[in-house]
């Protein structure tokens, strides 16, 4: 079944899915389109090579095989927010760009957190529950105002940023915690900049959840968490199931530590059982966070820009992975991607305060007198990976940093001393700067680190990264190796660096040791020896 006006030399794009009218009409502009929405995957598999593009929503699978088969696919458009469905790396081998749709629910996400505030505000739809059931119950579901109440935000990207916008316009205080969000984005949306998690849940009436799903958030919301909030709070999730324990919320509804809360989304879906169900105090909703007309139509119109963009040389402005560079730069700065991303990722964690306004990226060297752009990406990829609600590539990775107000600025100098090439990443936030510095060495471009804390040394990046700030008195380097030796950490390599001019402490000059290890180092045992006799700071990264 044909669709558009066909003609000579116009490209063939199917639709294998049902996206909204103004996304198919874009399409039918540019190319021949056809409809495959009752296509089973053995037609798929047959047809799929008379295409140049393909726009699919979550029930279409894209696995390796079908990317094979796909001989003359350029383009992938998803008509959503996540490419799960796709397999990516095999697309990129092929040169096929793989482009989503992520700003198209954000504003129904948000709108449907304040649609959730509301009703567990105003006991909603239990009310409507009891109305219709023949009860006329109106002491029952006596609510709260928003008004003059705090709400708080865990994570505050665009989507956290859009419910502070709406909450604002209620009355209400907000204040936020994500460290990875520039201190002038909170200033142009009148919100309280919290410098930990801890901040938040001592003054939060409602309490909504915005975080991404990583290792580090899962389970965030827990028992210990929710100790820490106030009597009576309300709590949010229309983010990711995974964030709360629901056991834990279960606990602190029945204690009463928690007057509410509403929950959009769960460990498991669908679902159709679950114990919090039952409790009069709690609001649920199917997932329908990401769900209106007008969503559903904003993702296949963008998706349908973005095929439109790839398969006309247009800019496509959220392809998920990139077609590679010229070959000529790729063999002098392909090589420094993983030094760069690493060093992002190293000064974001030293800094660990509670914003990120600004990272420089200086290059000196040979690499100055290229076009480092990709590399000063990398450094944001390392930088913000794992961070944000949405994944980080190297096609989104810049327009991320401006939502969040991060600054991000290049410098270039051909001259250097000593090494051939040189990447420096300086990390300012909250009034303080943490910067490092790294280079290749030989044939097999090894990464070394060779400042941290304006301390210099010369060390062979391994996959973890532990240092300590210290007095530079006898005996500290020892006091790390037994401690670590009691606890089965085994030390890979060491350095130290120690320059008196470079910083004090009660008049006596620091040091700084950077270790690398065969496995990750607990975080408690780099606390417990940051926070002994003579140690000043200490990190560990994983990279």
């Amino acid at each position: 079944m044909h669709a558009g006006n066909g003609g000579p030399g116009r490209a063939r794009v199917l639709v294998a899915e049902k996206i909204g009218q103004s996304g198919l009409e874009l399409l039918r502009d540019h190319f021949d389109v056809e409809l495959g929405f009752d296509w089973d995957r053995e037609q798929l598999a047959q047809r799929l090579g008379e295409f140049s593009g393909i726009l699919i929503r979550s029930g279409t699978k894209l696995d390796a095989d079908l990317i094979d088969a796909a001989t003359n696919l350029r383009a992938v458009g998803r008509a959503g927010v996540g490419v799960d469905n796709v397999d990516v790396p095999a697309a990129t081998k092929r040169g096929i760009v793989v482009a989503n749709a992520p700003q198209s629910n954000v504003i129904t996400a948000a709108e449907h957190t304040m649609a959730m505030l509301l009703a567990l505000a105003r006991n909603v739809p239990q009310a409507h529950a009891s109305l219709t059931s023949g009860k006329w119950e109106r002491s029952k579901f006596s609510g709260v105002e928003l008004y003059e109440k705090t709400l708080g935000i865990l994570g505050f990207g665009r989507v956290g940023q859009l419910v502070a916008q709406r909450a604002r316009a209620f009355g209400m205080q907000v204040i936020a915690f994500d460290p990875y969000v520039g201190a002038e984005r909170y200033r142009e949306l009148g919100v309280d900049k919290a410098e930990s998690s801890d901040d938040v849940y001592a003054v939060a009436d409602f309490l909504t959840l915005h975080l991404p799903r990583t290792p580090e958030t899962e389970g965030w919301l827990d028992a210990e968490a929710l100790a820490k909030c106030k009597d009576g709070v309300r709590v949010l999730n229309v983010a990711r199931g995974p964030l709360v324990v629901d056991e834990d919320l279960q606990a602190a509804l029945d204690s009463g530590k928690v007057a509410g809360a509403a929950l959009d989304v769960f460990r498991s879906e669908p679902i159709t059982e679950h114990p919090l169900f039952a409790y009069p105090n709690v609001v649920v909703t199917p997932h329908l966070g990401a769900s209106t007309a007008e969503a559903t139509d904003r993702a296949g119109y963008q998706a349908a820009e973005q095929v439109v963009a790839a398969l006309t040389g247009g800019v496509v402005t959220s392809a998920v992975n990139v077609p590679a560079i010229s070959a000529e730069d790729m063999e002098l700065l392909g090589p420094f991607f993983g030094l760069c991303r690493s060093l992002g990722r190293i000064a974001v964690e030293l800094a660990a305060g509670s914003s990120i306004d600004r990272v420089q990226v200086e290059f000196r060297g040979r690499i100055a007198e290229r076009d480092t752009r990709l590399l000063a990406i990398q450094v944001l990829l390392g930088a913000l990976r794992g961070h944000t609600e949405e994944d980080v590539n190297e096609v989104n990775a810049p327009a991320i940093a401006e939502e969040r107000g991060i600054d991000v600025r290049e410098v270039k100098q051909t001259s250097v001393r000593d090494y051939a090439d040189l990447v420096r990443v300086t990390v300012l936030g909250g009034g303080d700067s943490v910067r490092v510095v790294g280079t290749l060495f030989g044939r097999r471009f090894r990464p070394h680190l060779l400042e941290v804390w304006g301390q210099r040394f010369d060390l062979q990046l391994g996959e973890h990264l532990t240092v300590f700030r210290y007095r530079d008195v006898p005996g500290m380097i020892g006091r790390v190796g037994t401690v670590f030796g009691e606890h089965g950490v085994n030390i890979v390599s060491a350095a130290v660096g120690r320059q008196p001019e470079e910083g004090e402490q009660d008049g006596e000059p620091l040091a700084v040791m950077a270790i690398t290890t065969d496995a990750p180092v607990p975080q408690e045992l780099v606390e417990r020896i940051a926070s002994s006799e003579g140690f000043v700071a200490g990190r560990t990264v994983s990279l």
